[in-house]
């Protein structure tokens, strides 16, 4: 399939299209621009896919040469960035963390500034800030101060991509992403992990154990409105983006304990149990919530989920995965 610069509709390239953001963010994508016009990438061999739905590509995006052959190829235009290792799996080994996260951006980087792609989505996160920003409500322009391998590449990867554009020109778009629910795929290794994987528990078992304290509170976000935000920053006109790094987003702020409180009144039997972990000091570097002024301004951003309507769809997704299990908890 070779790119006609000329034809309207983009030709997107998506990489850790697998992973828990990749697996709607392309079918979202799909949704809007055709299947064909979107290339899914990941480690992962196709052949041991056998549910893919539209055009897929093995690829190590640590390969500067294998990335830049995709792009001439199919002709990208537009590249979603989404492949990384995450906050808590990522101080588990943080070199090979910082390597994958950093070397993998500056090879889309240069891909997009030699290739002259019109677009970049790269995704920034909550883990930028630390124990300097403020705890309740962080700002757009708080003081970064990261306390993980993560977030330390999040904070460089911000100005590297900064550095692009204004070097560049290229036009790369970013979003500090707080922790995001989905019912799609797993959690790739994240501080936030616990908001799914307490779904699954509680429906499989009846009862979860927290590595988070009951009253630990984070930004979060349904995955729904992460696509959508998402979608909407690159579709916003370049001129109307007055932020030159990546935009705060807010939704949900909420603590295990409130989580909990909400499944009850969908799992009457569900109980929680805490055993915090080290994953408890990243929470404890993180705001409870972050101030999205300029997101709401610069493009309209609003949420369109809360704690409840949140719930009840996860459980309406998840619950039919497991009815057939005995363990499974009764939903009201």
């Amino acid at each position: 399939m070779k790119h006609d610069k000329k034809q309207l509709s983009p030709v997107i390239l998506v990489t850790g299209a697998r992973g828990q953001i990749g697996t709607e963010l392309v079918a979202a994508l799909r949704n809007v621009y055709g299947r064909e016009q979107v290339i899914a990438t990941d480690l992962h061999d196709a052949a041991a896919l056998p549910d893919l739905e539209g055009p897929y590509r093995q690829l190590n995006v640590l390969d500067k040469d294998e990335l830049e052959n995709l792009v001439a190829t199919y002709g990208v235009t537009q590249i979603y960035h989404l492949a990384a290792t995450l906050s808590a799996k990522g101080e588990e080994a943080p070199l090979k963390a910082w390597h994958l996260n950093m070397q993998s951006l500056l090879n889309i980087l240069e891909a997009a500034k030699d290739h002259k792609l019109d677009k970049v989505f790269w995704p920034s996160s909550i883990a930028v800030f630390g124990p300097s920003t403020a705890r309740k409500i962080s700002p757009q322009n708080a003081l970064l101060d990261p306390q993980t391998v993560y977030g330390i590449s999040k904070e460089a990867g911000e100005q590297w991509c900064a550095y692009y554009r204004e070097h560049y020109g290229v036009d790369v778009r970013s979003l500090r992403y707080p922790g995001l629910i989905s019912y799609s795929a797993p959690a790739g290794g994240g501080t936030t992990d616990y908001a799914v994987a307490i779904f699954h528990e509680a429906l499989q078992n009846g009862r979860y154990e927290c590595y988070l304290s009951p009253n630990t509170a984070l930004p979060m976000m349904y995955m729904d409105d992460a696509v959508r935000a998402t979608l909407q920053l690159m579709n916003a006109p370049v001129e109307v983006l007055k932020e030159r790094g990546a935009y705060n987003i807010g939704a949900l702020s909420f603590t295990p304990a409130q989580l909990a409180v909400e499944l009850k009144n969908h799992l009457p039997d569900f109980t929680i149990s805490y055993n915090t972990d080290k994953r408890q000091s990243i929470a404890n570097s993180w705001p409870a919530g972050v101030e999205d002024t300029e997101a709401r301004r610069d493009w309209n951003w609003h949420p369109e989920y809360d704690l409840v309507t949140m719930t009840a769809h996860m459980l309406d997704h998840l619950t039919p995965v497991y009815k057939n299990n005995s363990n499974t908890a009764a939903v009201s």
